[in-house]
């Protein structure tokens, strides 16, 4: 670049500088003000969720078996201890004739080892009194003894067999009776996980064949809450939902529980909270997906201010606070006063502040700093 190049930038510049500076001083910083207000500020947590029974019964089987009969199917109203579906029996109910007839068979044996006892302890004390007369000798009294000890023995194995046999006959009778799956209360069936014909295997878990829910005019939403929003839930706080389902309507609902154990997905950290659903009129469905904003706080006629003013510094301020504060214009022009913050929202802040009051004219922005700053690039470059 050659002098004479130079010289015209830098006479440009100085123009320019100059020409700034009158502009500036003419007032071309124009102050974009919002007068203090008293408002309502709602604050909210926002969340989402699943639509969900409060109480949900999974009904399965103790037993292994062919599915024979089924008697519900999903949405069907029941009652405790209502016939749902039933296992084919005849297994069971052949392991139960089966085991009936060894119980008979073992009461007989007890009968008869009831009645040689009987005999043989007759026969013992017959050869104990005639060998106290010396018409019998002491083996005959002995054997006696021996066999009327073993008849003890017989009676006390036949009585074992009988239990045995007893509680063989019980179990049976037990699986017989699960073969029957009943529903264990009065609810709404909205699972049926099985067919005719299918076969379920009761083994270490049990298969669940139904899911019963206790009562679907009251539900819940179960939400999850980030570990950053999860100490302003607490459990009574008013909730309101919307459905996808129902768009153009928002529903009422109350924060039953706040869950401590928490959830980690992709090293988020999140809690659950249950949202309660009064269904009475029967719009919620299991499942269904709710975006559920809940209050955490409310303050009612309170003097606010608008969010941009809390950004807001002069561009030719460079000194650094270490209280929020805001700049109200006045006369004399921007001052700066220290403020609390209290509830927010996504367009206004609660100001707490005994310096300041409704209608002062709070600034959020201004026109003009562009050219302040163009002003001082420009002085530093020269």
């Amino acid at each position: 670049m050659n002098k004479r190049n130079i010289i015209i930038i830098s006479i440009t510049a100085v123009i320019i500088i100059i020409g700034a500076i009158l502009l500036i001083k003419k007032g071309s910083v124009k102050y974009i003000t919002k007068p203090l207000s008293k408002d309502t500020i709602t604050q909210y947590v926002e969340a989402s969720g699943t639509i969900k029974p409060i109480n949900t019964i999974e009904v399965g089987t103790q037993v292994s078996g062919t599915v024979a009969k089924i008697y519900v199917d999903y949405n069907s109203t029941v009652k405790q201890g209502q016939l749902l579906a039933e296992l084919d029996p005849s297994l069971f109910q052949a392991n139960v004739d089966q085991s009936s007839a060894k119980l008979n068979n073992a009461k007989a044996s007890l009968a008869k080892a009831k009645a040689t006892l009987a005999y043989k302890k007759n026969n013992y004390q017959r050869y104990k009194h005639l060998y106290e007369k010396n018409y019998v000798s002491k083996d005959d009294v002995e054997l006696a003894l021996s066999n009327y000890l073993q008849a003890q023995a017989d009676v006390t194995a036949n009585q074992a067999e009988v239990s045995a046999a007893s509680a063989s006959l019980e179990n049976n009778l037990t699986n017989l009776r699960y073969s029957k799956i009943t529903s264990p209360v009065d609810g709404t069936v909205i699972s049926r996980a099985v067919d005719v014909g299918q076969t379920v295997a009761a083994s270490f878990n049990t298969p669940t064949l139904f899911e019963v829910a206790k009562d679907l005019t009251k539900m819940q939403i179960e939400t999850s809450v980030s570990e950053a929003d999860i100490g302003k839930i607490k459990v009574g706080q008013h909730a309101q939902y919307t459905l996808d389902g129902y768009q153009d309507k928002i529903f009422e609902g109350e924060v039953t529980q706040v869950r401590l154990a928490s959830t980690t997905t992709n090293n988020v950290v999140t809690y659950t909270v249950i949202v309660s659903v009064d269904n009475a009129d029967g719009f919620a469905i299991p499942g269904m997906s709710a975006n559920v904003s809940i209050i955490v706080g409310k303050a009612q006629d309170v003097l606010c201010v608008d969010n941009k003013a809390l950004k807001f510094t002069p561009s030719d301020n460079q000194q650094k606070y270490d209280k929020q504060g805001i700049w109200i214009l006045e006369k004399q022009g921007p001052k700066r006063y220290n403020i609390e913050l209290g509830l927010s929202d996504e367009n206004k802040t609660q100001i707490i502040s005994n310096e300041v009051k409704e209608g002062d004219k709070v600034i959020i922005s201004s026109i003009g700093d562009k050219v302040k700053k163009q002003t001082q690039s420009m002085r530093r470059m020269m």
